[in-house]
């Protein structure tokens, strides 16, 4: 399997709304506004337990999962490569410290999102109820 490029991506993360904002990040190669999350590097880990790993590793937090039935979608990239989201409703346990590969962080209103989302935030915040359209 060496050398080949994958052609799956699972990736999870957690969303975390505080007081009607949302938890956002920049980081890697795309330039629109993310929660933090990341792909699966080890298979041993289950899904909630990647998305604690990120979110440690992107902001410096713990996360305790408020809800463990996910947000699941499905996307396909490039045309080749199958890109799988678990996103997990999460409170924040700590006080963010953002690691070196966030460019931008911020909380924002959820009803005065950036233009510059994801196309994961407004499904996910949807999900759980956090917005209605």
């Amino acid at each position: 399997m060496e050398g080949k490029k994958p052609k799956i991506i699972i990736a999870s993360g957690p969303v975390i709304v505080e007081n009607g904002e949302v938890l956002l990040n920049k980081h890697g190669d795309t330039s629109f506004y993310k929660f933090c999350g990341g792909r699966v590097e080890d298979f041993g880990l289950d899904l909630m337990e990647n998305a604690r790993r990120e979110a440690k590793e992107e902001m410096g937090i713990d996360i305790k999962i408020l809800d463990d039935r996910p947000l699941i979608m499905y996307s396909r990239k490039d045309g080749s490569l199958d890109v799988i989201l678990v996103h997990y409703l999460a409170q924040r346990v700590g006080e963010i410290r953002p690691g070196p590969d966030i460019r931008e962080w911020g909380w924002f209103d959820i009803n005065n999102l950036p233009a510059d989302l994801g196309p994961n935030i407004l499904p996910a915040l949807r999900y759980f109820g956090f917005i209605n359209y």
